[in-house]
């Protein structure tokens, strides 16, 4: 049976691997509209084994978090403005969807290199 509060360390290389998971793996997650469990999970399971692996994933989690915050924000400027917001949030997403992705990828690039990231207008949740 699998222990996954087991306290071995991991090596450089399974460091490196679950940080970018922990990235990366939000484009799958967010299929299912929940962008934020991939980092969760892996926050929960590695946070004591690597502390690499830990700040990767507190802050893909916390960027995941930021992002569903905007987007709930700009469904209710949409709805405050009886619609009219659409004008101006939608290519605003489509703009930030892009940036999006875009950091993403920096920031796995930059956990497959062994380097820390941080995301922009991320609000720091969780430390």
């Amino acid at each position: 049976m699998l222990d996954w509060t087991m306290s071995t360390p991991l090596s450089g290389s399974e460091e490196r691997t679950w940080a970018m998971v922990a990235h990366i793996g939000v484009l799958i997650a967010a299929w299912l509209a929940m962008g934020f469990l991939c980092p969760l999970v892996i926050w929960l399971v590695f946070r004591d084994r690597s502390d690499f692996v830990r700040r990767h994933a507190v802050e893909s989690l916390n960027f995941q978090i930021s992002l569903l915050i905007y987007s709930a924000l700009s469904a209710v400027l949409i709805f405050i403005t009886f619609g009219l917001g659409v004008l101006i949030v939608v290519p605003l997403v489509v703009i930030g969807a892009i940036a999006a992705l875009v950091v993403i990828i920096l920031a796995t690039i930059a956990a497959s290199g062994g380097n820390d990231y941080r995301y922009p207008l991320t609000i720091r949740f969780i430390r």
